[in-house]
């Protein structure tokens, strides 16, 4: 038996039981892991509220983040070993001591990733790579938009798109995060509680506007994001924070410009193998060549899963949050 955190209905964080679960030999085609460090992000906070349905019926272990050192192997298995150091990124079964995992699902880490930075970045850092890189190709000279810019997704967005050479605009709901905001490597910063944020993205940019917006929380900033993309350009919609977006006149985007509008999902991205250990290895990449710095700015014993949501969804945290088994 290994301590795990389940939900066995849903709603608010007072569901996350903290108790103990038998986990079996891996399968076919299966991996068991030792976790040492478990990521905690927005994404885990919808699976508990049934805002998304449990992919695995209920009661479902959270979190579907994490880093560890395998230790058993499979039937089936033949490139990954006892003893290797792994991260991935998988629906549900992350707060837990031990997993299995599917062996295809999961990425061999580099000596120079520690485990709490692998738990830490995983689903942000290759979230970022696929909207950077693949949903808007950000290049030198691109003009971006960043929502809650002092977040974990958010500072790394922030970071890799100055590292590329954009003009990153970051906004916040505080001063103190706005600093944030620009230590992670946004150019200007808007006060979006505080100040029309369209209206600021316009002046800043002398009118020209942004090339793309990246916009992870959802209802409080739909519409408006659209009043800051030049014609042509791309809103991205990749998180719900405040709440999803709802149906809307697909008409809007003809009469802001001929916009182009998309809900990406690093499921779909990284869906086939090859294309997973891309994003993956580019993450790496820019994380050990110091590009790209991932503070883990929370840290929450697993028994106190409860606590880490509750701060999480009271906006109490900024960077990235783990749990440690």
């Amino acid at each position: 038996m290994v301590a795990a955190v389940r939900v066995h209905k849903t709603g608010g964080p007072e569901v996350l039981t903290f108790e103990d679960i038998d986990i079996p030999a891996p399968g076919q085609g299966q991996i068991k892991i030792k976790q040492h460090a478990c990521g905690v992000n927005f994404i885990d906070t919808y699976f508990r509220s049934g805002l998304y349905p449990s992919p695995t019926g209920m009661p479902f272990v959270a979190g579907n983040e994490g880093a560890g050192e395998i230790i058993a192997v499979g039937p089936g298995v033949s490139d990954l070993k006892v003893g290797d150091r792994v991260a991935y990124v998988v629906a549900l079964g992350g707060y837990a001591q031990e997993r299995l995992l599917p062996a295809e699902r999961v990425v061999k880490m580099p000596d120079n990733i520690s485990y709490e930075q692998a738990a830490a970045m995983m689903l942000k850092g290759m979230t970022a790579e696929y909207l950077l890189h693949r949903t808007f190709k950000v290049e030198k000279g691109s003009t971006i938009l960043v929502h809650a810019a002092a977040g974990g997704m958010g500072g790394i967005l922030c970071q890799w798109a100055n590292h590329i050479g954009a003009t990153v605009i970051g906004t916040a709901g505080s001063k103190d995060k706005a600093e944030i905001a620009k230590a992670n490597g946004a150019h200007h910063t808007i006060l979006y509680r505080d100040e029309d944020f369209a209206a600021k993205v316009k002046e800043i940019t002398g009118g020209k506007l942004c090339d793309v917006v990246y916009d992870g929380i959802g209802a409080d900033t739909f519409p408006k994001s659209l009043d800051c993309i030049r014609p042509l350009g791309m809103f991205v919609s990749f998180g719900s924070a405040s709440g999803p977006v709802k149906a809307f006149d697909i008409n809007i985007l003809q009469q802001k410009g001929s916009l182009f509008a998309t809900r990406p999902t690093l499921n779909t991205y990284a869906a086939k193998r090859e294309d997973l250990v891309s994003i993956a290895n580019n993450l790496f990449k820019a994380v050990g060549s110091g590009a790209v710095k991932i503070p883990v700015s929370h840290k929450y014993a697993l028994k106190d899963a409860k606590q880490a949501h509750m701060d999480l969804e009271g906006r109490k945290t900024t960077g990235s949050i783990i749990l440690l088994p």
